[in-house]
């Protein structure tokens, strides 16, 4: 580390931009002989936009905005705002920190300003955005004419007697999509006073609502529609996202209606320093099967955040898990304490789990610059206004590119310059983005997968809508929902009664007995969620998706919380619940398993020479058979053997065959197929999340020589949630380019017979047995080949 202590930033020598003045200095510490930067970019700094406030917002909000110091607003606000007032449905998505906010407060402020009893409705993914919002509202509210619209928080921490002032006398109300399901819905009746006068609804950061989260919302979201309509009202709703490819083609799915998108961005940023950075491969530690294994990313964030800290740089490091935050955060105090032990009380972890005025305490310090460094999971990536922050350093890839520019518009959240530093895990993906820059840097943001239809969504959305309203015939056909109420209506749950008049209707309602909402987790778990239990204190720690809980709750499993380490004693999935003792084992586990696959319908087919490429319905059978116990240096200590029952999971896959011939022209002999496939099946999954907005833990994989429904070689890469998630569709629709990746990921890696890097999975039910990593090379070559004759 390089010991000069700088708490005061200094002009970059030489000309250069203060990030890269940054990066110079971290890379003091690099030996020579370990090369970790691949690449560096500079993006350019851009100028404000701005433009006059619209006629039409209310004087009184205008002064209220001025007095927090906004001059005139940015093009993209007034654009937002204009929209949002002449009625229509708007998304706007700019980048971080471009004050999105103020395109829906203009027309909401003044709504409620001119209407004495209109109201409005806010929703974030978050509480800590939702409170932070709330802040910025308040600031605006607290005094004078704009005081009498009183904003406040409804969700799962507000107090009964606070809930009840809400319902009576709030009218902007900030809530979740949970709140919304089972607080707001299920008793409509009881906010039918924000509900009769609702003008507008705000969806915050909505690109986070996607996969089978997303379908959840997007059916709560036609749920509010609905019973607004019931009370005359018929609202506006203006979302905000993160940069994203089709916005209004993924907002307009997000709430069942269309939707105009604000794109262009109007506020100033700063320069930015991008560097992509790669651990070296350790010569002194293997893995599993003997595979080589990277300097672990979280031990190289840590000692570029004590560097940056050193620099006096404000720096935050992303990082993928809460024990990692803390890790990390321990990493780094222990590196400044060997420079300047002051500095080392300057670095803290943040995370969700923390109370509420500890997180406030730690937004403060880091926005006053008395903290220098935090690392950070995901909490703080979305819309908490952390300025004037120098650097941030995101270990690993965060799962799309859409959270990787959150993220990184942390940093020079003003127009100072900075440096943003991706450092790569040990994962295929995170090893194809450090050597293809372009994939990153250069690609349109992901498109936001969303699934309504999903029957499993669908299903438990329509009791839940039906107890609140009775559905009409014409409701369930706009929904092409026949089939799924058909299957309800046979198990007892609801029933479907005819009116008769000028003509016969049909409406249907829940059975007596169906009390829906509480079994529907919006936060995307189906079936009955697994209990996690501490059995020395019986405190609940949280639960868990009933359908995973075989591979992360089985008996020996290594289960964290909030910093802590438990160990699983028992699991009872029948009872619905996990019992755990405190331990700190010094490894952790990851299931083995055996897994089939069974195609039921074939979706989508198409032929490509001697490759053939299909979307089908699918039945995963998996049964968990034991777990690996990995040290933290990656080293495998052994295999515990479990005997587990059977799991099912009806889903949607995407999957590619090819013949024999072929693969005996690309030179890989039938004792070597299962290795080849299994090699590039593993690739694949690691590098879908490039395509979809989706995380290799949401998605899994099965490869096979002679599979018994293809009679070919076949490879599968399926949904992990019941009835999918709009994954597979997705790598269907961008299958060429997706393989393209995946074999640049393995030719480019630099290990001899595969790692973690390319091939290996951490979540392999074979223990990465067998693979064949230039086998898998020599297949996607020829099955590209193929793919490329149209």
């Amino acid at each position: 580390m390089n010991p000069t202590n700088s708490t005061a930033r200094t002009a970059p020598p030489n000309g250069l931009s203060y990030g890269t003045s940054l990066l110079n200095r971290v890379l003091v510490g690099v030996p020579a002989d370990e090369p970790r930067l691949t690449h560096v970019v500079e993006l350019p700094a851009r100028a404000a936009e701005l433009t006059t406030w619209p006629d039409w917002t209310s004087p009184e909000v205008i002064s209220a905005l001025r007095d927090t110091g906004v001059d005139a607003p940015w093009s993209h606000q007034t654009r937002t705002a204009d929209l949002a007032h002449g009625g229509a449905h708007v998304v706007v998505s700019t980048g971080t920190a471009s004050g999105k906010s103020m395109g829906y407060q203009l027309p909401v402020l003044t709504a409620l300003r001119e209407d004495s009893r209109a109201t409005a409705i806010y929703l974030a993914p978050t509480k800590a955005l939702g409170a932070d919002q709330l802040r910025a509202v308040g600031a605006l509210t607290h005094e004078g004419p704009l005081r009498d619209i009183h904003p406040a928080t409804y969700d799962g921490d507000t107090p009964a007697e606070i809930r009840q002032w809400v319902r009576a006398n709030a009218r902007w109300v900030f809530t979740n999509p949970d709140m919304l399901h089972l607080g707001i819905l299920r008793s409509h009746q009881r906010w039918a006073r924000v509900l009769r006068r609702l003008r507008y609804i705000v969806v915050d950061e909505c690109h986070a609502y996607r996969g089978v989260f997303g379908s959840h919302v997007a059916l709560v979201l036609r749920r509010l529609r609905r019973i607004a309509a019931r009370y005359g009202a018929d609202p506006v709703f203006v979302l905000c996202s993160a940069t994203t490819a089709e916005p209004a083609a993924a907002a307009s799915r997000l709430i069942g209606a269309p939707c105009v998108a604000v794109t262009e961005d109007g506020s100033p940023q700063g320069p930015r320093t991008v560097a992509l950075w790669e651990p070296p491969l350790l010569t002194t530690v293997t893995g599993e099967n003997g595979a080589p294994v990277r300097r672990a990313a979280t031990t190289e964030a840590a000692r570029i955040m004590a560097d940056l800290v050193v620099e006096g740089a404000r720096t935050l490091t992303f990082v993928r898990s809460r024990r990692a935050a803390e890790l990390t955060a321990m990493d780094a105090r222990r590196l400044l304490s060997e420079v300047d032990p002051d500095l080392a009380e300057r670095v803290a972890a943040y995370r969700a789990g923390y109370l509420a005025e500890d997180r406030r305490a730690l937004e403060t310090a880091l926005s006053d610059g008395s903290l220098l460094g935090a690392a950070t999971t995901n909490a703080l990536e979305l819309g908490v206004d952390i300025a004037g922050l120098d650097a941030v350093v995101i270990c690993g890839f965060p799962g799309t590119v859409a959270s990787f520019w959150q993220q990184a518009g942390r940093a020079g959240r003003r127009t100072q310059g900075s440096l943003v530093l991706l450092v790569a895990r040990d994962d295929p993906l995170d090893t194809y983005l450090v050597h293809h820059p372009e994939a990153l840097l250069d690609k349109p943001v992901e498109a936001t997968i969303t699934d309504p239809r999903n029957p499993y969504v669908l299903g438990p959305q329509l009791l839940c809508a039906a107890l609140e309203l009775p559905l009409t015939d014409a409701e369930v056909d706009e929904l092409g929902a026949r089939e799924v109420l058909a299957g309800l209506a046979e198990k007892g749950l609801i029933r479907r009664r005819v009116v008769t008049g000028a003509e016969e209707r049909g409406r249907w309602y829940v059975t007596a007995e169906t009390q829906p909402h509480d079994a529907v987790d919006v936060r995307g778990g189906i079936g009955t969620p697994v209990a996690i239990v501490d059995g020395e204190t019986g405190r609940l720690l949280g639960t868990a998706d009933a359908g995973r809980a075989p591979a992360t709750l089985h008996q020996g499993a290594v289960h964290l919380h909030q910093g802590e380490t438990f160990v699983v004693d028992e699991l009872d999935l029948e009872g619905g619940v996990a019992f755990v003792h405190a331990a700190e084992p010094g490894w952790t586990t990851s299931a083995r398993s055996v897994t089939s696959i069974a195609i039921d319908e074939l979706t989508e087919e198409r032929r490509f020479g001697q490759v053939t490429t299909a979307l089908a319905q699918v039945r995963v059978t998996s049964q968990v058979v034991g777990y690996l116990r990995t040290l933290v240096t990656g080293e495998v200590l052994d295999l515990v053997e479990l005997d587990m029952p059977e799991h099912t999971l009806p889903t949607r896959a995407v999957l590619y065959t090819v013949r024999p011939e072929l693969l005996a022209l690309a030179g890989i002999d039938p004792a070597d197929v299962p290795g080849a496939l299994h090699a590039a099946e593993h690739a694949a999954i690691g590098l879908l999340p490039l395509v979809a907005t989706c995380d290799r833990w949401d998605i899994g994989g099965v490869s096979i020589a002679e599979h018994p429904d293809t009679g070919l070689p076949t490879v599968f890469v399926y949904d992990g949630q019941p009835g999918g998630a709009g994954f597979a569709e997705r790598g269907y629709a961008q299958l060429q380019r997706w393989l393209s990746a995946t074999l640049a990921v393995i030719e480019s890696c630099a290990c001899a017979a595969g790692c973690p890097s390319c091939v290996q999975s951490p979540k392999c039910g074979n223990g990465n047995h067998p693979l064949d990593k230039a086998g898998a090379a020599r297949l996607l070559t020829v099955v590209l080949a193929e793919l490329s004759v149209r």
